[in-house]
């Protein structure tokens, strides 16, 4: 089929260069002599129709803000096959011949719906600060979140050793491991405590007190935030209770999401950006952006529609080595 208008939007969380690979798409569209359609909110949004035309102007000046322009949301209503039938009939009432969605697996399996059912053009781009998505070595976001943590981190260790303390640092990563491993291993934390992982208190507690026999007079505990934000109020209260060591808390939460993107976030969604549009234009579909090796690619959607946490688990034994 010939594709000569490109739909764009963003689902599920935000990450940092999420505007890199709008501003790629919409740019590469238009050299292709393609017109661009923004779909702000997601699919929620497509539902309600919040359309906009987009040109070379409407993403100048965009490339190093973080979130995304276009915004972004979650809609529940799309796990109903009505209601993605009405999205077809709306993509083409707007006269969009194709689809590119930026986001995690959720946002994935959303557009696979609309091609398993009615095969609906559409290729992805991985963005998620978590990145944890199955098939590709690198999300958008990963890598600026993961900065920003380490700034963070470096910041509280400074505290840490002016107040002789032990700091509970949680980061993000609900599923992941990703973001927790890379900061404990680049922040020197003498501890790294995974979002699944039973936390084994004795062990922990033995470790600061084996750290303090040698001298330290602070430790910091790097915690992945897990199903339930706010884990670290349970182990510091554990720790005080059973261990009697004390330990404050800090939660970096949404900070991570922000922020000016990475010169590598803001490289590879350019690189992803400009790729999905190619994609389209030679009939490559359904297909997802992904690193592979330390090359961006196209692989099939279907394998890019379950969550991941395999990119950094190798690096586990690393972190544990590095923090005795």
């Amino acid at each position: 089929m010939s594709i000569k208008t490109i739909g764009i939007l963003c689902s599920g969380g935000d990450a940092p260069g999420m505007n890199c690979a709008i501003r790629a798409v919409v740019r590469s569209a238009i050299f292709q002599k393609l017109k661009v359609v923004g779909i702000k909110r997601g699919y929620a949004g497509l539902l309600r129709g919040e359309f906009m035309d987009m040109n070379l102007s409407s993403v100048g000046n965009i490339i190093q803000r973080g979130g995304t322009i276009l915004q972004t949301s979650r809609c529940p209503e799309w796990m109903k096959p009505e209601y993605r039938q009405t999205a077809v009939n709306i993509l083409k009432h707007q006269g969009i011949d194709a689809l590119v969605v930026i986001g995690g697996d959720g946002s994935f399996n959303g557009a696979k719906a609309l091609w398993d059912e009615h095969q609906f053009p559409v290729v992805g781009i991985p963005g998620t600060i978590d990145n944890d998505i199955s098939n590709t070595d690198y999300t958008i976001g990963f890598d600026t979140a993961v900065q920003t943590g380490i700034e963070a981190v470096d910041r509280i260790r400074d505290t840490a050793h002016s107040h002789a303390r032990t700091f509970l640092v949680e980061v993000m990563g609900r599923n992941s491991a990703a973001i927790a491993i890379k900061v404990g291993v680049c922040t020197g934390a003498e501890n790294i405590l995974l979002p699944h992982d039973k936390v084994n208190h004795q062990k922990l507690a033995d470790d600061i007190q084996r750290g303090m026999s040698r001298g330290k007079d602070s430790s910091i505990i790097i915690v992945a935030e897990g199903p339930t934000a706010g884990r670290s109020y349970d182990i510091q209260h554990v720790m005080k209770d059973m261990h009697h060591l004390d330990a404050h808390v800090c939660i970096l939460g949404h900070i991570q999401r922000g922020g000016s993107p990475s010169s590598n976030d803001r490289f590879i969604a350019s690189e992803m950006g400009n790729m999905a549009v190619t994609a389209l234009v030679e009939g490559k579909f359904p297909m997802v952006t992904v690193v592979q090796n330390g090359k961006v690619l196209l692989t099939d959607l279907k394998n890019c529609t379950t969550k991941s946490d395999l990119n950094f688990a190798d690096y586990q034994k690393l972190a544990e080595t590095l923090s005795i």
